[in-house]
């Protein structure tokens, strides 16, 4: 798997000012639905279908991480413990001490079954008409990423700047566990989740990165200790 070169960082505090345009109205930006999924999960493939619908959306960023927990069942050919790592620390600054799947977090706040579309879809909406404090915005700029945001006046918080490298769609046939004899299509699927740094939101935040080319991306503004998500937005 490739994993991005080191970042070209232009610090906040530029010469000029990044502007970036943005309305104050609620629903101006994508909410991010985390889908924490397994293939050696029976349940999961309801909520690995409704995905997909999810991903058609345009006020939706919907990625898929698949956990390791459930490998001694299925080896999942996506899973990684680092998701499994993320999923629990979601569960930790909730009060939580158990995860499990399929389960998807929303806007980096609220964990519903990931197999119930009703109460998915009501979430987001809730999320969708919440103010908006912070405006990202991606570029590309020959062989790198462009990361530009801006915050209202007042917002204070530090963000966590990151970069999720995913693969857009793959098929695959389960050969044995409580899946086995299934072909399944799995959508968003992140292959890599890197910080690339905190940034101050008093100042305008401007960076680049290099990115392979062909590459998709995410990336996602979030509060330390797997607080809310303030922003996400896709590399087009």
């Amino acid at each position: 798997m490739r994993r991005f070169i080191p970042l070209v960082m232009a610090a906040a505090a530029l010469a000029s000012p990044i502007v970036v345009a943005r309305g104050a109205d609620a629903g101006d930006r994508p909410v991010l639905v985390e889908l924490y999924t397994s293939q050696g999960c029976s349940s999961c493939p309801p909520a690995d279908a409704l995905l997909h619908q999810l991903a058609a959306r345009e006020d939706v960023i919907a990625l898929a991480f698949h956990v390791d927990y459930w490998d001694y069942i299925f080896d999942d050919l996506f899973g990684k413990a680092a998701h499994t790592k993320r999923q629990y620390g979601y569960a930790a600054a909730s009060g939580r001490d158990m995860v499990y799947t399929p389960q998807m977090v929303i806007g980096g706040q609220d964990a519903v079954v990931g197999n119930r579309p009703r109460d998915v879809t009501e979430m987001i909406d809730r999320h969708l008409a919440a103010p908006d404090h912070v405006a990202l915005s991606l570029s590309r700029e020959g062989g790198q990423m462009v990361i530009e945001a801006e915050a209202d006046a007042g917002f204070v918080a530090p963000l966590i700047v990151q970069v999720a490298q995913y693969l857009p769609e793959r098929t695959v046939s389960i050969d044995h566990g409580e899946n086995a004899g299934h072909t399944y299509s799995y959508m968003n699927i992140v292959t890599d989740l890197s910080e690339l740094g905190r940034w101050d939101p008093a100042q305008p935040l401007s960076m680049k990165v290099r990115v392979p080319q062909d590459a998709k991306i995410a990336v996602i503004l979030q509060r330390p200790g797997y607080g809310p998500v303030e922003a996400a937005a896709l590399l087009e």
